[in-house]
């Protein structure tokens, strides 16, 4: 049954529910670990995701799993931190992994792929909040965004660049022997401001190096993701 997962996750996911826009990609966050078990469903689930250009795919690997026997190379404390937020914003006490969470609203724990394309594509449906464009030139990077209704003040600009593939030989822990592939893996995540949406946003970033960047615009805090944009 395990060879036929990517088959059912790529029929769920880009079958079963319309597209979202392009120019409004619905973000989706995968709070993940090397060292958990359940977690390559939701990792190749991610895979999927990442090919969509109306879908932000992001694999943020968290540390918390590491004291059982293998330490992720990409795992992050600052990840967990996010993920214990959105807990917090939405009055869980507890966090795992697998869990996705789909425009900082919808938390969708284990790999269940009709419930993530049924999520990705009622986000998908509302109208675009924020207009947001992103332009590189050499080093820097352009931000700019307007606000499309009224929105609550202040939102925060979120950075982030992320590896689009890497592939991994597991050698202890829950995962031991396993070569396991990973996508779109979060790093350099950083905060570079708060936005008062009642005037337009515009602003600057030095980039280094040629990986792919997105910006996010967030409510405050770990809210609802207003827009966000990439440049691979």
């Amino acid at each position: 049954m395990k060879h036929l997962l990517p088959l059912v996750t790529a029929l769920s996911l880009a079958a079963a529910y319309p597209a979202a826009s392009q120019q409004n990609p619905v973000v989706v966050e995968l709070f993940t670990s090397q060292g958990c078990s359940s977690c390559p469903p939701a990792d190749a689930m991610l895979e999927e995701l990442a090919e969509r250009d109306d879908v932000i795919a992001l694999a943020l690997h968290v540390d918390y799993w590491d004291y059982i026997g293998w330490e992720d190379p990409f795992g992050e404390a600052a990840h967990a931190d996010r993920q214990r937020a959105y807990a917090h914003t939405a009055g869980r006490r507890s966090i795992f992994t697998p869990e996705m969470i789909v425009q900082g609203e919808t938390d969708i724990v284990g790999a269940k792929p009709m419930k993530l394309g049924k999520a990705i594509a009622e986000h998908a449906q509302r109208a675009a909040q924020v207009e947001l464009t992103l332009a590189r030139e050499g080093n820097a990077l352009r931000i700019d965004a307007t606000a499309l209704e009224n929105l609550a003040s202040p939102v925060t600009v979120h950075m982030l660049r992320y590896t689009p593939h890497r592939t991994t030989e597991i050698e202890r822990g829950e995962n031991q022997g396993k070569t396991l592939g990973y996508a779109n893996i979060v790093e350099g995540w950083e905060v570079l401001g708060s936005w008062d949406p009642a005037a337009p946003l515009s602003m600057t970033s030095v980039l280094e190096g040629d990986k792919p960047v997105v910006v996010i615009l967030q409510s405050k805090g770990t809210g609802p993701i207003l827009a966000a944009q990439r440049l691979r």
